[in-house]
């Protein structure tokens, strides 16, 4: 040990490289580290809690304008009760879908034909309704047509390799193209005739009070949320989509099946989708062709307000349903105070803040 010291001594003596104090090294790596510690703590929180900020904000804008010119706001406050039930069950389509697209997109994978599947599914179940199915086989066969669109998203994109934006740019145009083709030729949408009316049960799943004044629908998808956030944080699927968005490569080596999951991620989206657009055609009582339409840039919106990174590996459930919930009070807040043709503006610029904020809180996931 004295022969150690002796050799460490004469060593520091002459300075050769490597067997200088180790104590000094490290008191000026602290120095350095301690502001790079406290600006992470403060981004971490800031990326913990902006999405709650952003939403308080925004009802407390649209609390201060007067909402009495505009029927739908009863009593004339935005956050009245009747107000309150509006929104909500406005909401619905949104959150049931919500999830699962977070979930997609945490893959690195994205579906733009989710708007277009909606309003497909829209239309296949008022058709079978109209013309005589009771509510569970119109129900099944319905989520079977939103299940089919969703195996054949995944089909183009991860079994053939097609570009996500691409594949499902096409099945977007696609899907839209059936539903438009279903409806009757004069007609706008399938709706009850003097020949063949729609039942009053119809109404039931998306307008009839069950509590609180809010229907099934919004009890629906509630479960839908928990059972998502459960799906994400507790079971292999969850971790696996993170895994692949964060690094396919690195998953594939590491055993993952790859192809299988990103399909099964597609196929859940496309049956929530379906049921969305069951809620929505409940909701209307009639399926119409365009009744989707803009759900995908929604949905979007939501998610990257949520934080989670567009190029995957990271996301939240709760969150991004706390961005569509930011996206309805602004939709249904616009209402009252800007024309119509100007609110495709505002939701734009809600894009653009969605897109900016998203880059500046996870830029270490933005890939060239």
């Amino acid at each position: 040990m004295a022969f150690l010291k002796t050799v460490l001594s004469i060593g520091n003596g002459i300075g050769i490289p490597g067997l200088e104090k180790r104590e000094m090294k490290t008191s000026g790596d602290d120095l350095v580290q301690a502001p790079l510690d406290r600006a992470s703590a403060v981004r971490a929180n800031i990326k913990k809690f902006y999405i709650y900020v952003v939403l308080l904000v925004i009802v407390i804008i649209f609390s201060v304008v007067k909402l009495g010119q505009v029927q739908m706001f009863g009593r004339g406050h935005f956050l009245s009760p009747d107000s309150i039930i509006v929104l909500l069950r406005a909401a619905v389509p949104i959150l049931t879908l919500s999830g699962a697209f977070t979930l997609l997109m945490i893959s690195g994978h994205i579906d733009l034909s989710v708007g277009s599947a909606m309003s497909l599914t829209a239309v296949v179940f008022a058709l079978m309704v109209r013309e005589g199915f009771s509510l569970l086989p119109a129900l099944v066969l319905a989520l079977i047509v939103g299940i089919a669109m969703g195996f054949l998203n995944g089909l183009l994109v991860v079994k053939m390799r097609i570009t996500p934006v691409i594949g499902t740019l096409v099945t977007l145009n696609l899907f839209k193209g059936i539903a438009l083709l279903i409806v009757p030729a004069g007609l706008s949408a399938i709706k009850s005739s003097v020949e063949k009316p729609m039942p009053a049960w119809i109404n039931n799943y998306a307008r009839k009070d069950v509590f609180l004044g809010l229907p099934w629908a919004f009890y629906v998808a509630l479960a839908v949320i928990a059972m998502l956030i459960i799906l994400q944080r507790k079971t292999i699927l969850g971790k696996y989509a993170a895994a692949i968005g964060g690094n396919r490569t690195a998953a594939e080596l590491s055993g993952i099946n790859v192809v299988k999951m990103a399909w099964i991620l597609y196929i859940i989206v496309g049956f929530f989708a379906a049921a969305a657009g069951i809620a929505r055609a409940s909701y209307m009582s009639l399926g119409d062709p365009l009744s989707g339409d803009g759900m995908e840039l929604d949905n979007i919106i939501a998610v990257l307000l949520g934080g989670t990174a567009f190029a995957g590996g990271e996301g939240s459930v709760p969150k991004t349903i706390v961005g569509a919930l930011i996206i309805i009070c602004v939709t249904t807040g616009l209402m009252t105070v800007i024309p119509a043709f100007w609110q495709t503006v505002a939701k734009g610029g809600v894009l653009l803040f969605a897109v900016v904020l998203n880059h500046v809180l996870v830029r270490e996931k933005v890939r060239f």
